[in-house]
């Protein structure tokens, strides 16, 4: 029985290491390629600053399926050595074994820290690959919207200078309109003063005219032509107003 039981023992502990091994030289396979693969993007990345190459960053399919298949390996010897482990706990607490329950116990200890060891390994390793890649995959997805900016930048830059020369051409009518309501204002305060002065004249003309009736004749006369002159006035007022309002809408 004890024979039988110690050659369980010794069939556990080399599945254990045989596993372990398996597992050492899959690990060493899994960190080569994530090492691999992010010295290739920095390269890429090196070479796409350094010229106008428009290669994606990501090294390709074929080493994300590499990296799929070795993962789904490594997990798999993983849950197998943790299966032999188990049957190894359980071996210890059998009760035909007391007298070499404490060498026993130091072994599983032993194989337990290495299996700990791998699966910190593996994660550790697993998840600076997935950083690599979700990083690479945001960089790529970066350089495809500056392709996308830079193949639209020409029409962008003709609809901009589109856009600017309207908008200097507003800006000159704008400008215009501004000049020709100002000078129409100053036109109306000089008639305004002009028309003052006038109706003073007039008033006196009238005293005048009253004192001395053989010049009312004379003023009536000249109250004609001024009457003329100020409708002519106005019309070449209207008229230029007319104009420069057609020449800044135009």
């Amino acid at each position: 029985m004890a024979a039988g039981t110690s050659n369980y023992w010794e069939d556990l502990r080399k599945q254990a290491r045989q596993l372990e091994n398996e597992l050492d030289l899959k690990l060493v396979s899994f960190s080569k390629l994530c090492t691999s693969y992010s010295h290739s993007s920095a390269r890429d990345g090196r070479r796409d600053r350094y010229s106008s190459d428009t290669t994606p960053l990501l090294n390709g399919s074929s080493q994300d399926r590499m990296f799929e298949t070795m993962a789904i390996e490594i997990e798999q010897l993983l849950a197998r050595l943790t299966g032999v482990n188990d049957k190894m706990a359980e071996y210890t607490n059998s009760a035909g074994v007391p007298s070499l329950n404490a060498a026993l116990m130091h072994t599983l200890q032993r194989h337990r820290d290495i299996l700990q060891d791998y699966t910190h390994e593996f994660h550790k390793t697993k998840a600076n690959f997935v950083a690599i890649r979700e990083r690479e995959n945001l960089m790529g997805s970066v350089r495809k919207d500056i392709e996308s900016y830079k193949s639209g930048s020409g029409v962008n830059n003709r609809r901009t200078e589109l856009f600017l020369k309207e908008h200097d051409h507003l800006r000159n009518s704008d400008r215009l309109i501004e000049e020709t309501i100002s000078i129409a204002m100053a036109t109306k305060e000089n008639m305004t003063s002009q028309r003052g002065m006038l109706k003073s004249i007039q008033s006196k003309m009238n005293t005048l005219a009253n004192r001395f009736p053989a010049v009312n004749s004379l003023i009536q006369r000249i109250n004609l032509r001024k009457r003329r002159d100020s409708l002519i006035l106005g019309g070449v007022v209207g008229v230029c107003t007319i104009l420069l309002l057609l020449y800044a809408f135009h």
